[in-house]
């Protein structure tokens, strides 16, 4: 594994974002996808998700989001100051930096030499929702989300102006695949709003893809949290590796 450091461009203005960064053994050209990080950043979970993706063959990215308004190498605490210094940052990202991040991170990745040129995002909660962001702008072949927030309207930045969720056609245009995976006890996705996705993506593609895990609760895939359930994460992990797999050749 290793820190990288990722250039906008001719864009003087933004500075660099780091990214954690895990390639596979061996030689040749492979997928990579983009890991979008939840409310606190890229911490040791979303660094575990890099290190598994390129256990499993993939070049992994896990960019800093954060990377205009916090120190390069930032993390947050999953407790209330996390909390209220993660939604400050994210409160302070657009859906316009989102983007250009995440199209940052593909030019970086498509000129490495151990890339084949496809890539896919998967995001965790707020990270879900720039995936879904991202998958509606750019050309990447294939978002899985995990239970990303705000996406039928919300008060962050990124859930602005109009609900994201209907960009699903945008999505299905770029020929891109969508996979949405959530817990049915999740307090922040509550059962009215999956119901308004799951129609928004049947509507937008047939072949979008929503799963609801029974007794699973927001943030379930993480150990030593309160919501972690190890049925349901196992059950996403499988999910989401065999989606890629599918969608990237790999």
């Amino acid at each position: 594994m290793s820190i990288v450091t990722i250039e906008f461009g001719n864009d003087s203005s933004t500075k660099p974002m780091h990214g954690y960064l895990q390639t596979p053994t061996g030689d040749g050209k492979t997928p990579a996808i983009i890991v979008a990080h939840e409310l606190f950043g890229v911490n040791p979970d979303i660094c575990s998700i890099v290190d598994r993706l390129g256990d499993l063959g993939y070049v992994a990215l896990a960019p800093e989001f954060y990377h205009r308004h916090s120190p390069a190498g930032e993390w947050l605490e999953r407790n209330d100051a996390g909390r209220k210094r993660g939604f400050e940052y994210l409160n302070q990202t657009s859906r316009e930096q989102v983007v250009q991040d995440v199209c940052a991170a593909m030019d970086y990745l498509r000129q490495r030499d151990d890339v084949n040129g496809k890539i896919g995002i998967l995001g965790f909660s707020a990270g879900g929702h720039m995936a879904f962001l991202a998958a509606a702008s750019l050309d990447l072949c294939a978002a899985a989300i995990l239970y990303g927030g705000w996406l039928t309207g919300g008060e962050v930045e990124i859930a602005k102006p109009n609900p994201t969720i209907n960009k699903a056609k945008d999505i299905s245009a770029r020929g891109g695949k969508l996979l949405y995976i959530v817990g049915d006890k999740d307090a922040i996705i509550n059962r009215s709003q999956i119901a308004r996705i799951r129609d928004a993506l049947a509507a937008a593609d047939p072949a979008f893809e929503v799963v609801v895990l029974p007794e699973a609760q927001h943030a379930f895939f993480w150990e030593g949290t309160p919501a972690f359930n190890v049925r349901a994460r196992d059950e996403a992990w499988k999910r989401v590796t065999t989606f890629f797999k599918d969608a990237l050749g790999q």
